[in-house]
């Protein structure tokens, strides 16, 4: 929709940085109906002379310093028609189609009011995909800010607010509210802007297609403004206008148990169920549930890496919230709530005697799988059992993250942690029979081996791999943050895990997410997402005994995936590229649509809707 744009720039001092902007925008945009205003708020660093000489700007000149909110104000109350976008004078702008995208992405729906975008800074660090605000603190935050640029958050997708330092807004919108609320000086003034939009009924979207990149405070850097004074002194008047709407922001309250502060299976996923409920407006209250009493013991740290989480987790426990225990089956008991809920999953064919007591010990049980219900009421499970699948975060897990494969071989990956229930000799030997050094081939191993307790190096030497077999690549233990994984899955062709069970399989379908095509053992839990039309199922030869491999499983099976039909698949991808990438993305579509972390998000605030 060729819509007429005023781009309203605002600038006080800081010359070098506007020259930098305009000719970036001059240079950048081509789009056809726009024209530039310039307020300038008194700058007297030649700043004013430069822009007399520009015959393409509208000028406007006030005598002193407004503030970002009465200056842009100034060009607001003049453009009475089009639609607006407000921009920094430290923008900078490398896509002609900047302004297109967020034209188009404003009328994908009339209920949209303001379009902000991707910012990165200088350095091409990842600055904004959005914003939010937490009345406990007043504190605004950007979304995604101080992670490195992977390509996340590429898709249009509705937030709290966006930054001013570039926000498109419509004229609907401005026909209803024309003017930033001239109560703040600067800063809380694009929130506030947001939020009074959202009561209007307007959504806020970040643009995931555009990416500018952006200075960040230079007018109160070059002008040796307090930063600290300014911010907080509207933060005060932020807090008077929207404290009691931000604190009613919840519908319903649960109570959660478990670890989340911690690089494991149970930590990470719980994360990410925490957050996607809190954005459906479930009001999460956290314990910390991990520790003694549990086969591998930790001690969390106080603090998350993430923002909300550490806002959740200074809440005070609600018992009176139905309450969730998520972690092994041995420690349900601590649920402390009127209303008990065992929240775990097992990888084998029955769950141990210890597990069934305590789970028939909670009000009802949640299991990822209808694999784990079938093994959970086999093993003497009487209560309810609802399935609550897991799930991936699509603004990460996506086909559109970059790949930073520097080398031309064909690269299989698995990501586990060493251990028996793994198969890390079946795939290794497998491997080492497929393929020999003639051939263009590698296999990267993410391994972990949390307690050090096995010597990988050993384990290794003691299956004799072949001296001609094809490269092997270990990443032994190495720390990779929850959101650049994606960037690893992205860098490989093809996925691999011959596991003999899954309690879910999130790897699996991480990798999926990502668009690589998966071989995978077609058993256990991850069957309730792996099919032969999205990945290369892996024959299992038979169930073995597990308490062979781990004492723990006395009593209970697992499969043994076939050596010979995995040298079968780790071949046929490899000759069929072409067919294994088309099945990679019709993965990574039915990933996106039926496996999120906020489709698992609705699905527990439906049963925990229910159960109050």
């Amino acid at each position: 929709m060729n819509t007429k744009v005023t781009i309203i720039i605002l600038t006080w001092n800081g010359l070098e940085y506007t020259k930098k902007c305009l000719k970036s925008l001059k240079e950048q945009t081509n789009y056809q109906d726009y024209q530039v205003v310039v307020v300038d708020n008194g700058s007297k660093d030649g700043t004013i002379a430069y822009l007399e000489q520009l015959d393409w700007i509208i000028l406007i000149k006030n005598k002193e310093n407004l503030g970002f909110v009465k200056g842009n104000n100034a060009a607001l109350e003049r453009i009475k028609d089009g639609d607006i976008v407000l921009m920094n004078n430290d923008i900078i702008i490398e896509q002609t189609d900047w302004l297109e995208k967020l034209n188009q992405a404003a009328y994908q729906k009339e209920t949209i009011g303001i379009v902000g975008c991707r910012l990165v800074n200088e350095k091409g660090e990842f600055l904004h995909a959005g914003t939010y605000i937490y009345p406990e603190t007043y504190w605004g935050q950007q979304i995604g800010g101080g992670q490195k640029e992977i390509g996340q958050f590429p898709e249009n997708r509705e937030v709290e607010g966006v930054v001013f330092a570039c926000a498109y807004i419509k004229r609907a919108l401005l026909e209803k509210l024309p003017n930033l609320n001239e109560k703040f000086f600067s800063y809380f003034e694009d929130t506030d802007y947001c939020l009074a939009a959202r009561e209007l009924g307007y959504q806020s979207v970040c643009c995931g297609e555009v990416t500018l990149i952006h200075y960040q405070n230079v007018s109160t850097d070059v002008n040796q403004v307090n930063f600290s004074d300014m911010f907080l002194k509207s933060q005060k008047i932020f807090k008077k206008i929207w404290s009691e709407k931000l604190e009613q922001k919840y519908e319903i309250g649960m109570a959660w148990n478990s670890i989340v502060n911690f690089p494991t299976g149970y930590a990470v996923s719980a994360k990410n169920m925490m957050l996607a409920l809190d954005k459906l407006k479930v009001d999460i209250r956290y314990k910390y549930v991990y520790g003694e009493g549990t086969p591998f013991p930790v001690n969390e740290p106080e603090l998350s890496d993430h923002y909300i989480i550490n806002i959740i987790r200074g809440r005070s426990f609600r018992k009176d919230y139905p309450q969730v225990v998520y972690g092994q089956g041995d420690v349900l008991k601590r649920n402390t709530g009127k209303y008990k809920i065992g929240y775990t999953m097992l990888e084998t064919t029955g769950i141990p005697k210890e597990w069934v007591k305590q789970a028939n010990q909670m009000d009802e049980v949640w299991v990822p799988s209808k694999f784990n219900v079938d093994t959970f009421k086999n093993s003497g499970v009487q209560v309810p059992i609802y399935v609550m699948p897991l799930g991936i975060d699509p603004d990460y897990y996506n086909i559109k993250i970059k790949s930073y494969k520097k080398h031309t071989k064909y690269t299989f990956l698995s990501v586990f942690e060493w251990g028996e229930r793994k198969a890390p000799e079946i795939l290794l030997n497998a491997y080492a029979k497929a393929f020999n050094q003639k051939d263009e081939v590698i296999l990267l191993c993410k391994i972990f081996n949390k307690d050090g307790s096995i010597d990988i190096e050993k384990e290794i030497k003691k299956l004799d791999l072949p001296s001609d077999s094809a490269e092997i690549v270990f990443l032994y233990n190495m720390e990779i943050t929850d959101y650049q994984m994606p960037a690893l899955y992205r860098s490989a062709d093809c996925f691999v895990l011959p596991t003999r069970g899954e309690g879910w399989g999130m790897p699996i379908l991480e990798a999926m997410a990502c668009g690589k095509p998966v071989i995978a053992t077609n058993w256990s839990a991850q069957t309730e997402f792996l099919h032969s039309d999205n990945a290369y199922l892996l024959e299992v030869e038979k169930l073995i005994d597990a308490q062979a491999k781990c004492p723990y499983y006395k009593g209970f099976q697992w499969a043994n995936p076939s050596e010979e039909h995995l040298i079968y698949l780790l071949r046929y991808v490899y000759e069929h590229q072409e067919e294994a990438e088309k099945k990679g993305l019709v993965a990574a579509d039915e990933v996106r649509r039926l496996w999120t972390w906020e489709e698992t998000g609705k699905k527990i605030k439906n049963r925990i809707g229910a159960i109050s």
